[in-house]
């Protein structure tokens, strides 16, 4: 396997971003491009990560393959990557992952892959009656302002505006969202959907929005949240949260 990638920006944030929530995960390249699912070691988050072939100048594969890394290796390697380094990773024969860096230096360097025993992560089909997509600063922005007074947070959703609140011993934060060109709001129903989740999950997650700038939030009442960041033709990362569920 020999993938070439000009823009290391793509894999370096994304690995970064990654590794905040899952510290192994088992990368599968395929023909489609390379992609990985992985739980957090505290079963509450998902992570989903594809970054397509054409995303990268070179992908040659002879036949799908596996590689397991330990992605905060991986992470400390590529924050040596600058902007206009071109990013090759390739498969040796002594079962190491090598990783090439070059503009006008050429930098080399080797990480060991794993075996991981797990059983394969299948992405669970769940059906979400309230999708949200704005600019990522916006839910960025709402998840840090809740941050200030809670642990946890709650979204409400209606067809007219999305809610976001918090309240801790004392405070309280609430926003409203409302669509607008940038923001679309789509329920499949008139009723109103709660789903209560935790922040210290999702100040994890918005990190993607150093990926893009738009992001789609879809989730129901007392439900998992899925969380999803998308370049076109290059990739795709979302993460599925499980919901807190209170006896309030």
């Amino acid at each position: 396997m020999k993938l070439v990638l000009a823009e290391s920006k793509y894999f370096k944030d994304s690995i970064s971003i990654i590794s905040e929530l899952v510290t192994e995960a088992k990368f599968n390249v395929s023909n489609n491009g390379l992609e990985m699912v992985a739980m957090d070691p505290a079963n509450v988050a998902m992570v989903i990560f594809k970054m397509l072939s054409s995303c990268f100048t070179k992908y040659e594969i002879k036949e799908a393959e596996e590689i397991a890394i330990n992605l905060n290796n991986l992470k400390q390697i590529l924050r040596r990557a600058k902007s206009d380094d071109v990013l090759t990773l390739e498969t040796t024969e002594d079962n190491k992952l090598k990783i090439q860096m070059k503009s006008n230096t050429t930098r080399s360097f080797s990480i060991p892959t794993l075996e991981i025993e797990d059983k394969e992560q299948k992405v669970p089909e769940l059906t979400f009656p309230m999708t949200v997509e704005m600019g990522s600063g916006m839910l960025t922005e709402a998840i840090e302002d809740v941050s200030v007074v809670a642990e946890s947070v709650t979204f409400l959703g209606e067809k007219s505006q999305l809610s976001v609140k918090a309240e801790g011993d004392l405070s309280k934060a609430f926003i409203e969202i409302k669509p607008d060109e940038q923001t679309m709001i789509r329920a499949d129903s008139d009723d109103k959907f709660k789903a209560k989740f935790s922040l210290e999950y999702l100040k994890k997650m918005i990190a993607g929005s150093k990926l893009s700038d738009k992001v789609s939030v879809h989730f129901n009442t007392d439900y998992p949240m899925k969380v999803e960041y998308k370049i076109v033709d290059r990739l795709a990362l979302s993460f599925i949260l499980a919901p807190r569920v209170d006896n309030d």
